[in-house]
């Protein structure tokens, strides 16, 4: 479990420099809520973005986008929610990105971005 909890913060700091060098300004690291949590907040060309991280040490479990189902989505939408509720953004436009992270022992991170990748039914 330990393992599994350091590598999910180590996903979410490469997530997050990879953000960074790519123009997002991180707005909220980690928001709580009874619902769960949201990995980053994040502002892009003034484009509100909620971000989920999912991280991957290999092959074993799929690719780590694939963790993203559509109970995830949901839950996502609901955070997203209450955060733009308690902000008092209700009208402010936003958007979900994933970032997939897979870290192999000895070998480079791959890093793969998915920009607007939670589809927001009305």
């Amino acid at each position: 479990m330990d393992d599994r909890i350091s590598t999910g913060k180590r996903g979410e700091e490469i997530a997050l420099r990879h953000l960074e060098k790519n123009g997002y300004h991180i707005l909220e690291r980690r928001f709580r809520t009874r619902f769960g949590e949201i990995d980053l907040i994040a502002d892009e060309g003034g484009d509100l973005v909620f971000v989920e991280v999912k991280t991957r040490t290999g092959p074993l479990f799929g690719s780590p986008e694939e963790a993203v189902d559509q109970r995830k989505q949901r839950r996502l939408i609901r955070l997203a929610s209450a955060y733009l509720q308690k902000r008092r953004w209700e009208d402010r436009s936003c958007r979900f990105d994933v970032v997939a992270v897979v870290l192999i022992p000895g070998e480079r991170e791959q890093i793969r971005l998915f920009r607007d990748a939670v589809s927001v039914g009305t």
